[in-house]
Parts: C-alpha cells; sequence; structure tokens
C-alpha cells in the first residue's frame, strides 16, 4: 500500500521532529525557559516592558546583617521581598515586623529550608503553611510569594504551591553570594547582563551588604531602577516561566 502525504503534512512533521531534536540538544533545565509546558511553572522575571529590577533576599541565616541591609534599603529608599524562613520568624519577630514597617514584600520560604523536591505533596503543603501563619500572626502580614529553599523543587512542589494560592518564584541573576568569595565577585555577577524585568536574588552576607551600594549605583546609572517582585508581576502581565 502506498502512503501519499500531503505537502502541509510533510512541513508539519518535519517541524515536530526539530522540536523533538531542539529538546533533547538543549536538556530540559535550559528548554522549560524557552518553552512553557505548565500553568505551574515558576516565575524566573518579570517583563521586560519597565526599567525595572526586583531584589530578592532570602532570609533564614545571616541575622547579624538584616539591619545594616534594611538601613541601606531604607537610605536608598528602596523596597525589596524578603523571602522569610518560618524557624527565622519565629526566632526574629522583631526584624520581620521592621521589614514590613519599612514597605519590603515579604514571601515564603518554608518552614525548615529543607529540599522541597524530596518532598511529598502533603509535606510541602505543611511547610508553607506553617511558614504562612507564623508570618501572619507576628507581622499580619499573608504571603502569596513562595521561593523554594535551594531553589530545589518539582512538580509535587509547584503542584502544592499553586494548590494553597502561590506563585514560585525563581531568578534570572543569582549573586551567588553564599560562597563569600568578595564584593568584586558579586558586583560582576550580577552587572553581566542586567537586565529589565530581573529577580536578583541574594542574601545576609557581610560582603552583600558591601557589594549593595555599588550594585544599586551601576544599575541606576543604566537606568534601572529597584523594587519588589511584586511589582514587576502584580497584574500577571508577561511574567516569564
Amino acid at each position: 500500500m502506498i502512503i501519499v502525504l500531503r505537502k502541509k503534512h510533510i512541513v508539519l512533521c518535519f517541524a515536530i521532529m526539530m522540536l523533538i531534536a531542539i529538546v533533547a540538544s538543549l536538556g530540559w533545565d535550559e528548554t522549560r525557559s524557552v518553552l512553557s509546558f505548565s500553568a505551574l511553572s515558576p516565575i524566573y522575571k518579570g517583563p521586560e516592558t519597565h526599567p525595572l529590577v526586583a531584589f530578592e533576599c532570602n532570609v533564614v541565616w545571616g541575622t547579624e546583617y538584616i539591619p545594616d541591609m534594611l538601613d541601606l534599603l531604607k537610605e536608598n529608599n528602596i523596597r525589596i521581598t524578603f523571602f522569610i524562613g518560618g524557624e527565622w520568624a519565629k526566632d526574629n519577630p522583631e526584624l520581620l515586623k521592621r521589614m514590613v514597617h519599612e514597605g519590603h514584600e515579604i514571601g515564603n520560604h518554608g518552614y525548615h529550608h529543607k529540599y522541597h523536591s524530596k518532598l511529598s505533596f502533603e509535606e510541602n503543603c505543611q511547610e508553607i503553611i506553617m511558614t504562612e501563619r507564623t508570618i501572619e500572626e507576628i507581622s499580619g502580614i499573608k504571603t502569596r510569594l513562595f521561593a523554594p529553599p535551594y531553589g530545589d523543587f518539582n512538580n509535587t512542589t509547584l503542584r502544592a504551591a499553586n494548590s494553597l494560592g502561590y506563585k514560585t518564584i525563581m531568578w534570572s541573576i543569582d549573586t551567588i553570594d553564599w560562597r563569600r568569595d568578595g564584593v568584586e565577585n558579586i558586583v560582576k555577577r550580577v552587572m553581566k547582563n542586567p537586565h529589565k524585568g530581573a529577580f536578583i536574588l541574594m542574601h545576609p552576607t557581610e560582603d552583600t551588604i558591601k557589594a549593595l551600594p555599588i550594585i544599586i549605583e551601576n544599575l541606576r546609572q543604566k537606568g534601572l531602577e529597584i523594587g519588589r517582585i511584586s511589582d514587576l508581576i502584580s497584574n500577571n502581565d508577561n511574567a516569564t516561566d
């Protein structure tokens, strides 16, 4: 039996084969930044329609550097997003209250700083809910953004966060300041490719505090202002997964 394929069918088959080849060559980590397979996908950056970037600071350690960081942000009239661990919130209620009082956005960073890809659906939910309740009891703020510890997640994590009404947040620029390899390296990582809509990840470290004034000045010289995650995705307009 002879099968005759129409020209449009041949083109469609070729396009599908090319797509499969691209996915295979890139690997999943790169492919997910190009293709959106699921409404549950985490958000890595905001839209590039406005000259704005967001600072996100994960807080489960480095408490001694938080006051200086808050002072510096206040001096520069900047409000950012702090992703707070539940245990940290319980142990540092006054610092959490100060963050809220000074206009910073509070996100959920899980309670025990676990690898969430290793947790069940119920355990993922428990980590998020415990943190949400702790933060709300202390500050009156109900969190709606979730940053998984270590940037570690799987589809179970995403489903759990989504079921609780959370957007899962990642980053597009990483200071990697936890390495503590110097102020110069932190600045270089941020300024290598600053872009509109960037989510810039950091932690409270001594080097981060020293690098922040340089980063802030350099970003502003490039015409970029600094804000919170919600300033970029509040209308859900073209946020990128």
